[in-house]
């Protein structure tokens, strides 16, 4: 395991995301980085379509959402 440098700014936007999302500052970042890379491999598909090839990498149902109104 490393140690990687960040603006304040940064750690506060993972800071803050991390508390909507339920995850510790660490996954955040984590998260953030790895769909980042994912990005990066795969510029063609969207954000859905990656999560969504992970769930399946996972072995993992995906379980829609209902649109909130």
């Amino acid at each position: 395991m490393g140690i990687i440098k960040i603006s304040d700014e940064l750690h506060d936007d993972i800071r803050k995301s991390s508390t909507v999302m339920s995850r510790s500052i660490n996954a955040q970042a984590e998260f953030w980085i790895k769909m980042g890379r994912l990005a990066e491999l795969n510029p063609s598909l969207t954000f859905s379509e990656l999560i969504a090839q992970e769930l399946a990498n996972a072995n993992a149902d995906e379980m829609p959402l209902k649109a909130v109104k």
